[in-house]
């Protein structure tokens, strides 16, 4: 059993509608998939109504979330939620003021590109989102690449738009501890994604990861297209050690990253494992 459980599509920063990624999921050999836009849910109907025979779907989400980094200071994290009531007041709300947030920033960095003589239409780049995606750096990445600036969007976040760069500007995420109660109290459970991916920036310590699976976090994403060999053992030590879930992915965003669907995988038993912290009858089936 061939099992995703991180992937993006048009509903956030992926290529492909949430139609299209259940395809591609198929054709690519997969049996099962979680959908993870970011701090939506979006592409779920979608994605649900359009699923293969044989082929089983994970509702989730990532969410942007900030923690302790474990010396003093906070750090970004994603966190993996999996199989939570949708509808869930909390939830809603969140996702709304994340979503409203995340236009408002795209909108501020394409307008100060545009004012230093880029040639980005910040009306048209914003007009074009779909009204209920959820916005991010990737879609301003693709205008620089589709009006020539860059050669692909990984140039565009490295020269222009990674954090710390000239037009990076941030936004206020949820606090961990809060969006795990949050995912929890919806029914769901979660999975810290690529917490040692740190050619993307600073991480968390260990003792940060034991502090959140005590808190209620139920896995660490270990085998991702970001963790080297030596991260991978240091997490997968971590997991066992302290008894949470161990999973793998791709983190598939079609051609904004050339990593492909199903690159990584979960282990069927630690699917199962994961699928024990949840309501089951919210996994999908085609």
């Amino acid at each position: 059993m061939r099992i995703d459980l991180h992937v993006h599509s048009t509903a956030s920063d992926g290529t492909e509608t949430p139609a299209e990624v259940v395809r591609t999921a198929a054709d690519g050999g997969l049996d099962v998939i979680a959908l993870t836009d970011h701090d939506t849910t979006a592409g779920w109907a979608e994605a649900a109504a359009a699923l293969p025979a044989g082929l089983r779907l994970v509702p989730g989400a990532e969410l942007s979330c900030l923690a302790p980094d474990g010396r003093g200071g906070e750090v970004p994290v994603h966190l993996l939620a999996y199989l939570f009531d949708p509808e869930s007041p909390a939830v809603v709300a969140e996702q709304i003021r994340l979503q409203a947030e995340r236009r408002t920033r795209l909108r501020r960095m394409a307008e100060r590109m545009a004012n230093d003589g880029f040639p980005i239409d910040v009306d048209q780049l914003m007009a074009e989102l779909p009204p209920t995606a959820t916005a991010g750096r990737p879609h301003l990445a693709r205008a620089l690449l589709e009006a020539g600036v860059v050669s692909t969007v990984d140039e565009a976040f490295e020269r222009y738009l990674a954090s710390g760069g000239p037009y990076y500007l941030g936004r206020t995420d949820t606090p961990v501890h809060r969006a795990i109660d949050m995912i929890n109290a919806a029914g769901g459970a979660t999975v810290l994604a690529h917490a040692f991916a740190r050619a993307r920036g600073p991480v968390v310590t260990a003792e940060v990861i034991a502090e959140l699976s005590a808190h209620g976090l139920a896995g660490l994403e270990v085998d991702h297209p970001d963790h080297d060999a030596a991260s991978r053992a240091e997490l997968r030590a971590l997991a066992e050690e302290l008894d949470l879930v161990v999973t793998g992915s791709s983190d598939y965003h079609g051609d904004n990253k050339t990593t492909a669907i199903g690159a990584e995988t979960t282990h069927p038993e630690q699917f199962e494992r994961l699928l024990d912290r949840v309501h089951p009858d919210r996994l999908l089936i085609g």
